[in-house]
């Protein structure tokens, strides 16, 4: 198949970018004291620095989600990290969501079928069956960013997000769990008001793969 044209980056110029290419944190003031280990990783600046060099948030806020890491980065439209949080991901692992299954009651969406679809989504705010903002991610699917909710005990969502460990952060049908006061201060300003875009980074493949403007001209 064609080859993407080569899309030339920009120099370093702007503090965001830098400090992302470095591994660095920017936040807002309220964040100043952020953990090291919450900056985004390598991967993620990789791919904020090509969504920003081929316009592909189209001046819009967007989000990323770190499926690997389960994290969430919340940015502005010139690319500024307003903040970043853990997040809860679908129960299974896998970059593709299956087909219908945003039709499908709940309760018939098997274990190994709750997966969290990786790539670019043009989300837009919206409302659920039972009246709560959330942010769509992927309507066709039924996949949405939203509070965690707390409702099912067994579930322990609070305390799966409160450890440091990835590995208890899977455990919805496939929508994007965050903590309330992160999403009321970051989310909801940033998309819960807006078109913008979220990018989930996939975890079964390279993000070259998925996303078409981190591609090199020879495909790879």
């Amino acid at each position: 198949m064609p080859s993407r044209p080569t899309i030339p980056l920009p120099a370093l110029r702007t503090p965001i970018l830098a400090m992302l290419a470095a591994g660095c944190v920017v936040l807002a003031p309220a964040h100043a004291r952020t953990r090291a280990a919450e900056a985004p990783s390598p991967e993620v600046a990789q791919l904020v620095q090509h969504a920003l060099a081929a316009q592909d948030n189209r001046g819009q806020a967007f989000a990323v989600v770190d499926k690997k890491q389960a994290r969430v980065h919340v940015f502005a439209a010139d690319g500024t990290l307003r903040g970043t949080s853990p997040v809860l991901l679908g129960l299974a692992k896998g970059d593709d969501s299956v087909p219908g299954i945003g039709e499908r009651p709940m309760a018939q969406i098997r274990p190994h079928e709750r997966t969290t679809p990786a790539g670019r989504f043009a989300s837009e705010p919206g409302v659920n069956a039972n009246g709560e903002d959330i942010v769509w991610v992927d309507y066709d699917a039924a996949v949405s960013m939203h509070r965690v909710r707390t409702a099912n005990k067994a579930d322990r969502r609070l305390e799966r997000l409160a450890t440091p460990t990835v590995s208890d952060n899977r455990i919805s049908y496939g929508c994007i769990n965050v903590p309330a006061a992160f999403y009321d201060a970051y989310v909801k300003p940033a998309l819960g008001s807006a078109r913008g875009v979220v990018y989930v980074m996939p975890e079964t493949e390279s993000a070259q793969r998925r996303f078409s403007f981190m591609r090199t001209p020879s495909g790879d």
